[in-house]
């Protein structure tokens, strides 16, 4: 499954055109089975978080050239945003070779409004994308003199900590910024997940680096997931409310329970109770689901499982979940985001929905063929090491 799945990223990348070696942008998803056309918003979208994880899966199959394709891209985008130059990334970008200039964001002609319409969620910048893409500049990084993708990963980390810091207890970093160009909306809240990323990063930087504003960064985002697990039901909260208290359990996330273990060094032992409780919780058919409604199996979701479980040295498991991958191969290459063909989150996109509104469809899809590889592989993206 390894190589198929190696094998469609390096495709991909090959295909996106553009000048020989240039840099380019992965467009995240493919119309599924039924045939039927994207939604405007999806068609020439590539989402950062998927794109650094495709970045991050080719250098775990060798394929390093077309890797460093991809980080270039990242890299333009972090020096010739269209608006800002104070080290952000957006959360989505439009796919295809990366002309000079400003690479374009993602957007659609609204005929009935007769107007050029953008998405105010890919505008804006979430904290955990950020954190994504540097952790593919330092992946990157490891093994070459190159100094840009490391500069580039110091560069993201210094707007999450400028931009992000939020002290009410539990300190951590906040969500990032939402909406459209030049007037961004802050958001408050804070994610498990994000700060997790936050400490990923800040601690591979500090390693490498030395530098104590890293190490210092990575100190607060772990002071942050300690906060997040409660100790008794052993399960991580998504994280606080804008107004800073933490959320309940009433609703759990399947890569919050995950994420933890393998982007910490030498976790608590209660940290694992975790891999229980999404079991319990979370778990369906073959795999899981991105939340408790257990309404179909995410597929990004159990590769990153099935990842976990190799790190574990729960191999039988691991091997169990990746067969079920192994089903959920589109005629692509590409893995499908969900078995069933549709199943929700329980998340909204954005502050401007009023409930929640955002779904993984049986759609090829750029992020689950990403986590497949590296899972397959067994190479831990928050480190740059193979688990095994």
């Amino acid at each position: 499954m390894a190589h198929r799945l190696c094998t469609a990223l390096g495709s991909a990348v090959d295909a996106a055109g553009g000048e020989r070696g240039g840099p380019v942008f992965l467009v995240s998803y493919a119309p599924g089975p039924d045939g039927q056309e994207l939604p405007p918003a999806l068609r020439q979208s590539a989402f950062t978080y998927d794109n650094a994880l495709a970045a991050i899966a080719l250098t775990a199959c060798g394929a390093r050239e077309q890797a460093r394709r991809i980080g270039d891209g990242l890299l333009q985008a972090l020096d010739r945003d269209r608006t800002f130059q104070d080290g952000r990334i957006r959360n989505a970008y439009r796919a295809g070779p990366l002309e000079a200039g400003h690479p374009a964001l993602p957007g659609w002609w609204d005929a009935r409004q007769n107007l050029w319409a953008e998405d105010p969620y890919q505008d804006g910048t979430a904290t955990g994308n950020v954190a994504w893409s540097a952790l593919a500049l330092l992946t990157l990084d490891q093994g070459t003199p190159d100094r840009r993708y490391r500069a580039g990963a110091e560069r993201m980390l210094g707007w999450i900590t400028a931009n992000t810091r939020d002290d009410r207890e539990p300190a951590g970093f906040s969500g990032g910024v939402d909406g459209f160009d030049p007037s961004q909306t802050k958001l408050r809240w804070k994610s498990t997940e994000h700060n997790l990323d936050v400490h990923a990063v800040a601690t591979w930087l500090a390693r490498v680096t030395g530098d104590g504003a890293s190490a210092e960064a990575a100190k607060i985002a772990r002071g942050f997931l300690d906060a997040a697990f409660a100790e008794g039901p052993g399960l991580f909260r998504l994280g606080t409310r804008p107004d800073g208290g933490l959320q309940n359990l009433e609703h759990l996330a399947l890569d919050t329970q995950l994420w933890p273990l393998l982007g910490v060094a030498s976790p608590p032992d209660a940290w694992r109770r975790a891999i229980a409780g999404a079991h319990e919780r979370l778990a369906v058919p073959g795999g899981f689901d991105f939340n408790e409604d257990r309404d179909g199996l995410w597929v990004e979701g159990t590769a990153q499982a099935a990842l976990i479980l190799k790190a574990l040295g729960r191999g039988e498991e691991a091997r169990a979940l990746l067969a079920t991958l192994a089903g959920q191969i589109s005629p692509s290459g590409y893995l499908f985001a969900a078995r069933e063909p549709r199943i929700t989150t329980g998340i909204a996109i954005g502050p401007a929905s009023t409930e929640p509104d955002f779904f993984y469809y049986r759609r090829p899809h750029l992020g689950a063929t990403a986590w497949g590889a590296l899972a397959a592989l067994g190479w831990n993206p928050f480190t740059g090491r193979s688990v095994d």
